[in-house]
């Protein structure tokens, strides 16, 4: 018996990595080419072992958060495009994916909650067209980044941080969706594509929230359209591992 429980152990972990996501977002159903952004009234949403939270207010039609889409058009540009991931798909081409939106003036940042607190690995981050292309080439309320020489340092940067149980913050993890910081201009960039981002420095977390900021911001605030796209969050093996081998050894000790 032991011998097969161990055999059964080694199993495990080793598909722990691969098996374990916390969401994907392909849990959630939606149309070919549509995305749901909390029109609905329910606050919300659920994918895997994580709650995304929604406003939306019903009045002006708007909302911020978190949505889901599938959207695959990555040359539509302006407001009309602000679900579409400029990635043209879901992570690995993967349908779904969350579009998060961050309101100067509203109550709550976007915020991953767990179901049960836990070490994230990490996670994937991409640009939305509306973002990606008012960096691109400017529009009437942000500028081209690097400006008409290309010189100006601009960015933009995605800020997480984790929260424990009790809420309080465990650090934070930064990730730059655009850099035009370098003496190179030729290294600038704008991310057009899937790139992953470890967060497991931020240690056991109930919740992580999600902030932008940009270089180009006015007296209003930041003009840099305040989106990003996220997919596929992963556990960090290890608590995966862990779990299976509680699991399988309370099993030995009860056929014991």
């Amino acid at each position: 018996m032991l011998r097969k429980s161990l055999a059964l152990l080694f199993v495990l972990i080793s598909a722990s990595a691969s098996l374990g996501v916390i969401s994907d977002f392909d849990d959630l159903s939606l149309a070919p080419e549509s995305y749901w952004n909390g029109s609905d009234g329910s606050g919300g949403f659920q994918s895997g072992g994580a709650w995304y939270n929604n406003n939306y207010n019903s009045s002006y039609g708007s909302w911020d958060g978190f949505a889901y889409s599938d959207i695959t058009d990555t040359s539509s540009k302006g407001y009309a495009a602000q679900y579409n991931a400029i990635a043209g798909s879901g992570q690995g081409g993967s349908s779904n994916y969350a579009v998060g939106y961050v309101n100067t003036w509203g109550s709550s940042l976007p915020t991953l909650t767990l179901n049960t607190a836990s070490v994230i690995d990490g996670l994937y981050v991409t640009n939305n067209n509306y973002a990606y292309y008012s960096m691109l080439e400017g529009d009437s309320y942000a500028k081209k980044f690097g400006g008409d020489t290309g010189d100006d340092p601009d960015w933009f940067l995605l800020t997480i941080t984790g929260k424990d149980s009790s809420g309080q913050s465990t650090g934070v993890v930064n990730f730059y969706l655009a850099d035009y910081r370098f003496s190179d201009n030729s290294q600038d960039y704008i991310v057009n594509t899937w790139q992953w981002v470890d967060t497991s420095l931020l240690g056991v977390v109930k919740s992580l929230e999600f902030s932008l900021s940009s270089s180009d911001t006015g007296q209003y605030g930041m003009n840099t359209p305040a989106y990003f796209v996220i997919d596929t969050v992963v556990p960090e093996p290890t608590t995966i591992a862990l779990m299976i081998i509680s699991g399988v050894f309370g099993l030995i000790r009860r056929k014991r």
